[in-house]
């Protein structure tokens, strides 16, 4: 029923249909939500590779629309179990192959993620929040675990996702929906 209920969730953001008013706002913390009510979803898709699911992501916005200038969240639910190392360098390596070249910057950022990502098992949520000239605020199971207060880091992370040459351009599709 979980499943059924998740997918009816994404197909009705994806679609751009409105969600009940707590259907949706679950995946985002409270500690978030209470912060602005203008949270509102934009779109949502899965990544998979090589045909596994490795998680569902969902973007939202605080405003009417997407503004890479305003804040916006991204919120993943695991498909299955990873490892905080993992984690970390899947991220370091996708913002290297992005363009990041500076390796003392990347080290540092390495160190930022570990401290704020855990180990996730399946069906866990981390929200990622890029709070514009400020940075990112990371939080698990509804708990912030941690800011890297550094805007470049937020620009770079959030692109493995959102920068148009990112590794999926068919989830960044979904996720931006009609905002890209």
């Amino acid at each position: 029923m979980r499943a059924i209920r998740c997918f009816l969730i994404l197909l009705a953001v994806s679609l751009g249909l409105p969600l009940a008013a707590n259907e949706g706002a679950r995946a985002l913390p409270e500690a978030l939500r209470s912060q602005t009510s203008e949270w509102r979803p934009l779109g949502a898709g899965e990544m998979t590779w090589f045909g596994l699911r490795l998680y569902d992501a969902q973007l939202w916005a605080a405003g009417p629309s997407f503004r890479g200038a305003s804040p916006y969240a991204l919120a993943l639910t695991y498909a299955r179990d990873f490892s905080a190392e993992r984690l970390v360098d899947t991220s370091v390596e996708e913002m290297r192959r992005l363009g990041m070249r500076d390796e003392a910057t990347l080290e540092r950022w390495r160190a930022e993620l570990a401290r704020v990502f855990p180990d996730v098992r399946k069906g866990d949520v981390i929200v990622g929040v890029h709070w514009p000239d400020r940075g990112a605020a990371f939080y698990h199971r509804g708990q912030l675990t941690g800011e890297v207060r550094d805007p470049a880091f937020a620009r770079a992370f959030f692109g493995i996702w959102l920068d148009p040459r990112t590794r999926a351009p068919e989830l960044r599709s979904r996720l931006l929906g009609s905002a890209s």
